[in-house]
């Protein structure tokens, strides 16, 4: 089960981009608008997987989407992750099995800057302005994905999830198939610390 791509959601999209390129020196790129009122801006990992900066589209006035928290958002977070099992179908059923629902598998879209429409499957969270520690389920399908198009690049250097609950998070990322380092803490967060060319910086 590999890492597809972490979720940094900000209340103001471009403000949001501007400050993370001043922090790492890296500029992400425009990813494109999706149904729904969000946008993103994408940062690559590597060729397999990447960061993508989410928020309200700039292009669509009033937009208050409830992705991710993103209707209520007053500052950057990481919110949540995403893995790429190889049967989204038959890893839903499974975790299922084991006492832990990723939810259903819907499907999403997008258009790149060029026009071109990304098509994916995911499951989707009941509560989308939670910070998930377990990551959702994605199938890209026969679409390229979004980290083999020549992103600009950091590093993660690592990737953790702080829960009250260490036990049962484990059980619950065993559910999915998923690795994460897990520390104790008194909330629920995500912490990705990204090697730049500014040195490291951290996403909370």
């Amino acid at each position: 089960m590999s890492l597809d791509h972490l979720v940094y959601a900000v209340p103001d999209l471009l403000k949001g981009v501007a400050d993370f390129a001043e922090r790492t020196g890296v500029a992400p790129v425009k990813g494109g608008s999706h149904p729904g009122g969000t946008a993103n801006y994408l940062v690559g990992f590597g060729p397999t997987s990447y960061l993508e900066i989410i928020g309200p589209d700039p292009e669509v006035e009033g937009a208050r989407p409830r992705a991710f928290g993103l209707e209520e958002l007053t500052e950057a977070r990481l919110a949540g992750w995403a893995i790429h099992p190889d049967d989204i179908d038959t890893t839903v059923r499974l975790a299922r099995e084991r006492g832990y629902d990723p939810g259903g598998v819907q499907p999403l879209s997008r258009r790149k800057p060029d026009g071109t429409l990304l098509e994916w499957r995911l499951t989707r969270f009941e509560n989308p302005a939670d910070v998930r520690p377990v990551p959702f389920l994605i199938d890209w399908g026969s679409t390229q994905h979004p980290a083999a198009s020549g992103l600009p690049q950091v590093a993660l250097a690592s990737f953790t999830a702080v829960t009250p609950d260490v036990e049962g998070l484990r059980a619950d990322l065993d559910a999915v198939g998923a690795t994460i380092d897990v520390e104790e803490g008194p909330e629920v967060g995500l912490r990705a610390v990204l090697d730049t060319p500014k040195g490291k910086v951290t996403l909370a």
